[in-house]
């Protein structure tokens, strides 16, 4: 097929919300399609999904009616139709960003956004439960699927790394191409006063953005605080994000036994992001207490916004944050205390790292990310699409 006749056809067809929703949609926001010989993009969803996507003149949205149907005709429809339509619309490849495409069209790339599966110390987390077997089961999709695809894109060195010891070997290449970070958390460092100019009733206020579950260890961050708090510090802690029942549980248990009449922890539940950009403009540190991710988003959206940032020392995060924040033990309240004590304490240590952080921020765009996907495409296009 002549390059100025390249088609690229994408399966958005288990993408509906969360981060996957936000990678599409920036992607696309933010490509050049013609740039790589693409000329035309198809892409495959839900209406919800589709709804949510900017049209351009190269985009073309189809709603099967297959795929507002239940998730046992989404899966038939993307191991037996999807592969069919991408040849009748003679795709040139396909791109699934969503992941567990098992069809038979070649070629395609994947992405890898999901290291639960892969980290077992992590999904044993969750006891047996249904979840725990649904990780062990993805983890053998998620494998099969990325040993076969064209092309495997990891949004980390460390995920790749995790999920290349357990898989071995690819049939085609890979490629680490990290996520952007929305505009709307840009925010330039602010200035750094001594803890001595804050008081109770102009608290020092940390946040920390992220789901309620049980690997993100909001009970022990309460804990430091508490300990913080013990020592005099007029410290504040604001948790924003979504549930899960028996973390929320456990959370609230602890709240309520260090914080009995709610003076320095607010769980303010799920935001949209315009909001949580406010807050962080409100806030005087970031923190961020997950043992594990793939690319922490958050964490990247919390450098962005100019603020000192206290870490786990887990997973991914020293490799997307390196020597730009505090670190700490996100299982051990003590350390992670100590972490924060060391930033409070230190205002040149904090206008420092978060001088350093917002810099690597900046460096992270969605259109770096949509350019290096569309390269990427097309180059695994080049090598495998005349086969």
């Amino acid at each position: 097929m002549n390059k100025s006749a390249l088609t690229l056809g994408i399966d958005a067809s288990n993408i509906i919300s969360g981060g996957g929703m936000t990678h599409l949609s920036e992607f696309l926001r933010s490509a050049d399609p013609y740039k790589y010989g693409f000329h035309r993009v198809l892409i495959w969803g839900r209406k919800a999904t589709l709804d949510q996507l900017d049209d351009s003149a190269w985009l073309e949205k189809v709603n099967p009616p297959l795929l507002e149907r239940g998730q046992v005709f989404r899966l038939w429809w993307r191991f037996f139709s999807l592969g069919k339509l991408a040849r009748k619309a003679s795709c040139s490849i396909l791109y699934v960003p969503g992941g567990g495409y098992g069809g038979s069209f070649r070629p395609y790339t994947t992405m890898c956004r999901n290291m639960l599966p892969f980290e077992w110390n992590e999904a044993k987390r969750f006891g047996w439960s249904f979840l725990t077997i649904r990780y062990l089961l993805l983890r053998l999709s998620q494998s099969f699927d990325f040993k076969r695809a064209n092309g495997v894109i990891f949004l980390t060195n460390y995920a790749e790394d995790k999920v290349m010891k357990v898989i071995r070997q690819t049939y085609g290449p890979t490629v680490v191409i990290p996520h952007g970070i929305s505009p709307d958390f840009h925010k330039m460092p602010k200035k750094q006063f001594p803890i001595e100019l804050f008081s109770r009733d102009k608290t020092f206020n940390m946040v920390y953005v992220s789901i309620v579950n049980v690997y993100k260890h909001q009970w022990n961050v309460v804990e430091a605080v508490s300990m913080l708090r013990g020592k005099g510090y007029p410290v504040t802690l604001k948790l924003i994000g979504p549930s899960h029942k028996g973390s929320l549980e456990k959370l609230n248990g602890v709240i309520s036994a260090l914080d009995p009449d709610s003076e320095f922890v607010t769980y303010a539940g799920s935001l949209p992001h315009s909001e949580i950009s406010k807050i962080y403009e409100v806030s005087d540190l970031c923190i961020f207490a997950s043992s594990c991710e793939n690319m922490p988003n958050i964490l990247i959206e919390g450098m962005a916004s100019g603020l000192p940032i206290a870490c786990s020392n887990r997973g991914p995060m020293p490799e997307v944050l390196g020597d730009r924040g505090a670190y700490f033990d996100p299982e051990d309240p003590e350390t992670i205390a100590r972490a924060l004590e060391s930033l409070i304490q230190s205002p040149t240590l904090r206008a420092d790292v978060a001088k350093k952080s917002h810099t690597r921020a900046l460096d992270l765009s969605w259109a770096k990310c949509s350019d290096n996907t569309l390269k990427f495409l097309s180059s695994v296009e080049k090598t495998f699409g005349k086969q």
